[in-house]
């Protein structure tokens, strides 16, 4: 886990999962030296060869009259991956970074990768705002322009992944027009293929 504590209120720390998740994503290359390989699900993960490899959780908190501290908390598969009957119904396959790429780093190395990755996206973010973020975080997404399964509490959304917006929220183009979600648990189907990593970009 990483301390953060980022100014400003709630909804912008939130916005801070796609400096994690950037940030991740570079250690991650840096250790592979692989960005092919690698690639970002909204809201809050990253995958490997299309495979879940890590997530990322934010926790606030804070006395009143304190700045807002912000935990962000990073789940990656170094060494194992987690027991395939413990995965919720169409949740994706979990790969493991050795298995897969050969490449063995104990949580320390991981730590001293991802750390100065994570800081150097959070200065991004405070010098040039949540657009060049955005902008980064899209050129690396995982399904962009390809249909997508969105769950929300009593409601499901099918559509074409468009884009994020200026909070983060996931795009859709549906058959009924464009849909914003702030908060969705996004499934792959399992017919649709990803279109080329040039498909159309706001």
């Amino acid at each position: 886990s990483l301390l953060l504590v980022p100014g400003g209120p709630p909804a912008a720390a939130a916005l801070r999962s796609f400096v994690a998740a950037l940030g991740l994503y570079d250690a991650l290359v840096a250790a592979t030296g692989r960005p092919d390989r690698f690639a970002l699900k909204w809201p809050n993960d990253v995958l490997l060869s299309g495979r879940k490899l890590a997530g990322i959780l934010l926790e606030t908190g804070g006395a009143p009259g304190r700045p807002l501290a912000l935990a962000i908390g990073f789940g990656v598969n170094l060494a194992a991956t987690p027991d395939q009957g413990s995965l919720e119904p169409g949740a994706l396959a979990p790969v493991c970074l050795a298995e897969a790429t050969g490449f063995a780093l104990r949580p320390p190395e991981f730590l001293d990768l991802l750390a100065p990755a994570v800081a150097r996206w959070e200065a991004r973010l405070r010098d040039d705002g949540f657009a060049a973020v955005r902008q980064a975080w899209l050129a690396r997404a995982a399904r962009l322009g390809a249909p997508l399964v969105a769950r929300t509490p009593g409601r499901v959304v099918e559509g074409r992944f468009e884009t994020i917006d200026a909070t983060g929220a996931l795009v859709l183009a549906t058959a009924s027009g464009r849909v914003v979600l702030p908060a969705a648990e996004v499934h792959f189907p399992a017919s649709s293929e990803a279109e080329p990593a040039d498909a159309a970009r706001d």
